[in-house]
């Protein structure tokens, strides 16, 4: 079955979401529409770069959150996109040329997604980025005291001292 043949958008599994998240749910989904931009981008310059490597990621971002908030669609282009990469770099393979038609047509499919969402969701919220900026952490001076027996964390996560 093609992604064309499928519903753009699952009732049931949005109707999920909207239960599982209740308020939260238009602020999500701006997080959805800034991550999904960002993913097609990143999906279009694999492609444009003949890179299955770098393709791979961003298609699976897109997958799982098209999945969790119905966008069926989408869900399963992202998904055929990530497939076809991990085969071709399991074959150690092109990309086929033929995948270049799928690509052009995602952002307008995500776009026609989003009006729908936005359209039955409501954006009740202000976008991510118009929100106040969230306030840094207390200096280590007053931080709460390291439990006995915990060891204490690395400078810098990955990496040992030297």
């Amino acid at each position: 079955m093609s992604y064309r043949d499928l519903p753009l958008i699952s009732d049931t599994d949005l109707a999920t979401a909207r239960r599982e998240l209740g308020s939260a749910l238009p602020r999500i989904l701006g997080y959805y529409r800034q991550d999904g931009v960002t993913s097609i981008h990143a999906i279009e310059n694999a492609m444009q770069a003949r890179s299955a490597t770098a393709l791979v990621l961003p298609a699976h971002s897109l997958k799982g959150e098209s999945r969790q908030l119905g966008a069926e669609r989408v869900a399963e282009l992202s998904q055929y996109l990530e497939m076809t990469a991990r085969r071709c770099i399991e074959d150690r393979t092109e990309l086929p040329d033929a995948l270049a038609e799928d690509v052009r047509g995602l952002r307008s499919l995500f776009h026609e997604t989003m009006t729908v969402l936005e359209r039955t969701i409501g954006t009740g919220e202000a976008p991510p980025a118009a929100r106040a900026p969230v306030a840094p952490s207390p200096p280590a001076s007053i931080a709460r005291p390291r439990p006995a027996g915990v060891a204490p964390q690395r400078p810098v996560f990955g990496r040992r001292a030297v």
